[in-house]
């Protein structure tokens, strides 16, 4: 059985194992393997929204212990997507709900835990914390691996974006967005 919570500062290396797994191998069918290196310099662990107490952990309870299924958040801040590393697209600045949207940061699921309903769980836990704090949109930069299950959330393309990544190599990512005003 699945559950969740809030991650916390001792979660970081299980995190970021889960992440590396996850680029390493989700996105492989989506990307070429110079793309995937590339995308390392873009995506990752923020954890400034664990500091803020938005960041999830889903986790999966069984014979060898608990082992974390997937992760993922959504912030108030201005910042897209990016990890700690990437400081050029972090933006600390905090988002009016009244006018903003919601940033949905930082969904990653386990590759053995794929198509367990981890994703959705995610969503859910995120879209219902920001309809909370007042938000009535949520936007993402998703890739290309994520999008066919947001676009099944409801999420729309709003662009296509070339991020630079590492070594030059350009991620093609997306811009998406979604109306959370209704649950």
């Amino acid at each position: 059985m699945l559950t969740h919570r809030l991650a916390t500062p001792a979660d970081l290396d299980a995190l970021r194992a889960v992440m590396a797994r996850a680029i390493a191998e989700l996105q492989q069918g989506f990307l070429d393997p110079a793309q995937i290196a590339a995308s390392r310099a873009v995506m990752g662990l923020d954890t400034q929204l664990i500091a803020d107490g938005t960041y999830f952990v889903i986790e999966e309870a069984g014979a060898g212990g608990v082992k974390i299924a997937g992760c993922g958040g959504w912030s108030h801040r201005a910042t897209l997507y990016g990890g700690d590393h990437s400081k050029d697209l972090r933006d600390p600045a905090p988002l009016d709900p009244a006018v903003d949207a919601a940033r949905i940061r930082a969904m990653y699921t386990h590759p053995d835990f794929t198509r367990r309903g981890v994703g959705r769980m995610i969503m859910t836990l995120c879209e219902d914390a920001a309809r909370a704090a007042g938000f009535r949109r949520a936007e993402m930069m998703a890739t290309l691996s994520g999008e066919p299950l947001y676009r099944a959330c409801g999420y729309t393309p709003i662009e296509h974006v070339d991020t630079p990544g590492a070594d030059g190599v350009a991620v093609p990512m997306i811009r998406m967005g979604k109306d959370i005003a209704r649950g």
